[in-house]
């Protein structure tokens, strides 16, 4: 576990040494991981460091709104509207590495613009241990890791807790005083919905995943797990009232884990599964069908792309 005492002063340190008179962005996702590295560098480098947030259209339900007041104390946040650029990178993209490739090019655009308007040579992210493991062992590309294009126009990257697991970042959050709303929000994938959504992403999938994810994250809440997530994965055959429909599957996730290497599938009782699938369907009429997903990591990842 890492020493709080002792990393915090020593990574502040590194950024202000790497840094140095030089202004730098920070890519601001609303996690702790984005959280806690913004924290260190503001703390470093101070009124140097842009918060950048980019509202891809592919994040949870209401993100955008939790981002503004929860870091309303940097005045230098800036808020980019990305979501027509992001869908149209995205159009046709059926392949999961494929979509994280984009991503993660379309995310280095982005803060590669608002760096020139903030005269800025170096960009800041939250990436961890697991997400350079899972990058460099070929499991999947992460937007941040490798899913970054080959030609990035920054002087480099600073990652202040590039060597920390998910439970390790916590405790950094906690020790800087973090919000709990920040330091224990459940983890959410740097493509966002994106890779909860199989094959193509479209407007009318990506309504279909947030709110499904949002009653997901509301009804588990109780059985505090590591990662709750739902996933559309195709369509099916269904009845609704009188009606024949040809709607979406969604597949609902919980799992329990202790850094994100290896996750168990959560037993959740009948009662509580009814009420999830009566919700989504209910909520939403071109869903057919729910599931859930019984699976552990491995053989499967957490997530589904």
């Amino acid at each position: 576990m890492v020493e709080t005492e002792t990393f915090v002063p020593d990574a502040i340190e590194e950024i202000d040494d790497e840094i140095g008179d030089a202004n730098a962005v920070i890519a601001l996702s609303g996690g702790v991981d984005s959280s806690v590295a913004a924290a260190l560098a503001y703390e470093a480098v101070g009124d140097q460091l842009t918060p950048v947030y980019v509202d891809t259209g592919l994040m949870r339900k209401g993100e955008t709104e939790q981002i503004e007041e929860t870091f309303s104390y940097m005045d230098s946040l800036r808020i980019v509207d990305a979501r027509e650029r992001f869908l149209e990178a995205l159009s046709g993209v059926t392949d999961p590495e494929e979509k994280r490739a984009v991503i993660g090019e379309q995310f280095i655009r982005e803060f590669e613009r608002e760096a020139r308007d903030a005269d800025a040579d170096y960009l800041v992210q939250g990436t961890i241990y697991p997400d350079r493991i899972e990058s460099e062992g070929g499991i999947k590309s992460h937007h941040n890791v490798g899913g970054l294009p080959e030609v990035v126009d920054f002087e480099d990257i600073v990652e202040p807790v590039r060597d920390l697991y998910k439970d390790e970042v916590r405790e950094v959050a906690r020790h800087l005083g973090l919000e709990e709303v920040v330091a224990e929000r459940m983890p959410f994938p740097g493509p966002g919905l994106a890779v909860r959504v199989i094959g193509e992403v479209t407007e009318e999938k990506l309504a279909v995943a947030r709110e499904a994810c949002h009653v997901v994250e509301e009804e588990l809440e109780e059985y505090d797990p590591w990662q709750a997530l739902a996933a559309v994965i195709g369509k099916a055959t269904g009845v609704k009232g009188d009606n024949r429909v040809h709607g979406w599957v969604v597949s609902v996730r919980s799992v329990d884990s202790r850094d994100g290497m290896t996750a168990q599938a959560q037993q959740i009782d009948w009662e509580t599964l009814q009420r999830i699938q009566s919700r989504i369907t209910g909520e939403n009429d071109d869903v057919a069908r729910v599931v859930y997903d019984v699976t552990h990591k491995p053989p499967a990842t957490i997530e589904y792309e």
